[in-house]
């Protein structure tokens, strides 16, 4: 089996396995939801109990037996198997979800190459009468039925849910975010064909 040319490129690699999308964006949000501060002491606890030794058991168990997710369970317990199944289907799930959402940060870059940013104002074709402009303004009334700028830029336009008529009826392909995720698949898969050789750089 491949073998990482330098400590560091091991070192990056783990940093970017457990520094994902979930702590940088999701955690405030959560820790928000469920308390501010008081959240941090639970969290900490499961982590310094729960999150890093299992974390530090999938490090060494690989290290040992250097195989892959499926193959390892096998080796513990066959009857395990299905657990490394398991953690390749999880695996497949996130990375649908977490493309995506790079996709989407994708065309807001591409989007933000304009002369006004489309996001910034309620004058552009997408925009409904309930959008309020609240950008250098003073005293801006704000009701239920409201929406900023930026919300009618990402539910309309970006995604264009007034076209779907619910979960049967979902609409059709938006080819910008189709072309988007096309290409930050393709820079995934070309981070990884070459498995540790090119994983630990990119």
């Amino acid at each position: 089996r491949d073998k990482w040319s330098k400590k560091m490129d091991f070192l990056l690699s783990v940093v970017g396995f457990a520094v994902d999308l979930g702590n940088v964006w999701r955690f405030p949000y959560i820790c928000y939801q469920n308390g501010g501060g008081a959240f941090l002491i639970p969290y900490t606890l499961m982590a310094v109990f729960g999150g890093v030794p299992l974390f530090y058991m999938e490090l060494a168990l690989g290290q040992f037996h250097r195989t892959g997710a499926i193959p390892i369970w096998k080796r513990i317990c066959p009857i395990f198997k299905g657990i490394g199944f398991a953690i390749c289907i999880i695996g497949l799930y996130v990375s649908f979800y977490y493309n995506t959402i790079i996709a989407w940060a994708l065309y807001y870059f591409y989007s933000s190459f304009s002369a006004t940013l489309p996001w910034a104002s309620c004058d552009n074709p997408w925009n409904t009468p309930n959008c309020t402009n609240y950008f250098g303004r003073n005293n801006v009334t704000w009701t239920n039925s409201s929406r900023s700028p930026a919300e009618e830029f990402y539910t309309r336009k970006v995604l264009e849910i007034q076209k779907s008529g619910g979960l049967y009826d979902v609409g059709g392909i938006r080819w910008q975010l189709l072309l988007c995720l096309f290409l930050i698949f393709t820079i995934v898969y070309f981070s990884l064909w070459k498995g540790v050789k090119t994983s630990g750089k990119v």
